[in-house]
């Protein structure tokens, strides 16, 4: 395609240069409107200036991915909801070794996380959590902010759904699922592992600071102790004498226990209901009846406790009241609340499941995600608004915009242009080649962002690598998806979720930590060149 007209040609890149600093530098001081508003107005300035038509505008939409990134959203707040990812931050901190152990956890989970439920969800809910635990470790947090960008980039590259660009690459490319991983998952493991030695070699000194045992498991809410359970254990009557007490006088503790009457209930049961809201200090109440002793003419009781730090209280012809009823009435209703949510966690679970599995079938990605979001959405039985106001509209709009721009901006014809030029030295089928075409990614994807790149770049590489062979076409979708995923790591600027990780982390209360342009980029340097260079190696023998 040759170069289109004087004019449309510098209106086309005025209209793309605007997305760009928008995309790039949301809060730019002329203009800080943001990456959505930025992407709506490129797509606007592109029909203005007559570089594109409102028709074509309509037409460079890519439906397909928009489903497919609304299916999985909707799907990611459901997991979230059952606390897949609450799971997920416990195996973090379950029974941690240490600094390094941590932090090699962090790189693991994170990467299989984003290959399932994309990058930015896994970067958003994960944040703040490994924030706690190194703060309550006493640990330097930019290891494990790192960690958990770089891991959750690498990581997205196993699978379709795992970032923005993999989706555009799986819809025009029609790989099916199970291509795509058999693909890059090898490449994705090496990736990690190797991502996470370097992370262990930078910060070894940082991390050696802190003994390995002072890293303990860390909880979500932790446990608040009861006031009986501050009382001294080794006092034996300590909780049978408020509840024995009576206004009758008597010589001895056992004997106000046997001539008790049953006039002293309310102290019992006010005892009871002391004991039971007690539960989060592991104490319990066991109530047992025994046959009445009518020839006496009073009911005996008798308290006893444990030797540990359990009380245990053994009430004998305790008659049944309308309080106890009602308490088993709520311990009743209690139950079947829990019941059923557990029920809901095991179908969201399984819907999930279902469509992973409906995916390596190699049924249509786009309907396979929108069938399995509405029917979570069906089976909630709740109204759904409330679901579907989380839904992130505001990156759909920005992925609408941007594909209207980007259309318009190929149609100027300079992108082609300047692939002229460099695709007889990129081919794939030389080691020179694959090195040239992974640097032409790896810095498109930090100046015009990894989604764009692919936009620009994805059918132009494709076609060049058809005239070689079948299986040639499908490497090269799949390298134009490991190196403009993994490019991300270069720069704090490089990928969403970095700016995500760095946004949460800043933002966070009580915990907060700002992770700079700079040690980021010391870090992502290096990173990125090795693990993109191990992981070409295995994508382009497969």
């Amino acid at each position: 395609m040759a170069l289109a007209g004087t004019s449309k040609v510098v209106l086309g890149c005025i209209a793309f240069g605007i997305f760009w600093v928008m995309a790039v530098f949301p809060t730019v001081p002329f203009m800080p409107v943001g990456r959505t508003a930025g992407s709506l107005l490129g797509a606007m300035l592109m029909v203005l200036f007559r570089v594109i038509s409102p028709e074509d505008a309509y037409a460079a939409i890519d439906l397909p991915i928009i489903g497919l990134l609304f299916g999985t959203m909707v799907v990611s707040i459901f997991l979230e909801r059952a606390d897949m990812f609450k799971y997920l931050g416990n195996l973090l901190s379950w029974k941690s070794r240490g600094s390094k152990d941590l932090l090699f956890r962090v790189c693991i989970v994170s990467a299989f996380a984003s290959a399932l439920f994309t990058n930015d969800t896994c970067c958003v809910v994960l944040t703040e959590f490994i924030l706690k635990v190194a703060r309550q470790n006493n640990l330097p947090p930019q290891p494990f902010l790192l960690a958990l960008a770089t891991s959750s980039n690498i990581g997205s590259a196993a699978t379709p759904i795992g970032n923005p660009q993999n989706l555009v690459i799986a819809v025009e490319s029609g790989i099916s699922f199970g291509q795509f991983l058999l693909g890059v998952f090898p490449a994705m493991i090496v990736g990690v592992l190797t991502n996470a030695a370097i992370l262990l070699l930078y910060f070894w000194k940082y991390l050696s600071v802190v003994a390995d045992d002072e890293v303990t498991s860390h909880r979500f809410t932790p446990a608040r102790m009861s006031h009986v359970s501050s009382l001294n254990p080794d006092d034996v009557d300590c909780i049978s004498e408020p509840i024995i007490r009576s206004n009758s006088v008597s010589t001895s503790v056992n004997e106000n226990l046997r001539s008790r009457s049953i006039n002293s209930e309310a102290d019992i049961q006010l005892a009871i209901k002391s004991l039971r809201a007690s539960s989060m200090s592991h104490e319990m109440v066991e109530v047992s009846t025994v046959s009445d002793r009518r020839d006496e003419g009073a009911s005996s009781r008798k308290f006893t406790r444990t030797a540990s730090q359990q009380r245990s209280v053994i009430i004998e012809d305790l008659p049944p009241s309308p309080e106890s009823n009602g308490e088993n009435e709520k311990e009743a209703e209690v139950a079947e609340k829990r019941w059923k949510v557990l029920v809901w966690k095991t179908a969201v679970y399984l819907i999930t499941l279902g469509m992973l599995i409906a995916l390596l079938m190699g049924l249509n990605m786009s309907w396979t995600a929108i069938t399995a979001a509405l029917v979570l959405l069906a089976l909630d039985f709740t109204d759904a608004q409330a679901c579907l106001e989380k839904v992130s509209y505001s990156l759909l709009i920005f992925f609408c915009g941007m594909f209207i721009t980007v259309d318009g901006f190929n149609k100027t014809g300079i992108p082609n242009t300047l692939w002229e030029l460099v695709e007889p030295y990129s081919r794939i089928d030389s080691a020179k080649g694959v090195a040239l075409l992974a640097v032409v990614i790896l810095i498109l994807s930090n100046v015009a962002s990894n989604v764009p790149t692919v936009l620009l770049l994805g059918t132009r590489v494709a076609a060049s690598a058809a005239a070689i062979s079948h299986d040639s076409e499908r490497k090269a979708w799949l390298i134009l998806a490991w190196v403009s995923t993994v490019a991300g790591n270069l720069t704090l600027l490089g990928s969403a979720a970095n700016l995500i990780v760095c946004e949460q982390a800043r933002r966070a209360q009580f915990f907060g930590y700002n992770l700079t342009f700079w040690s980021h980029l010391r870090f992502g340097v290096p990173s990125t060149i090795v693990v993109t260079a191990i992981g070409l190696l295995i994508v382009i023998s497969y």
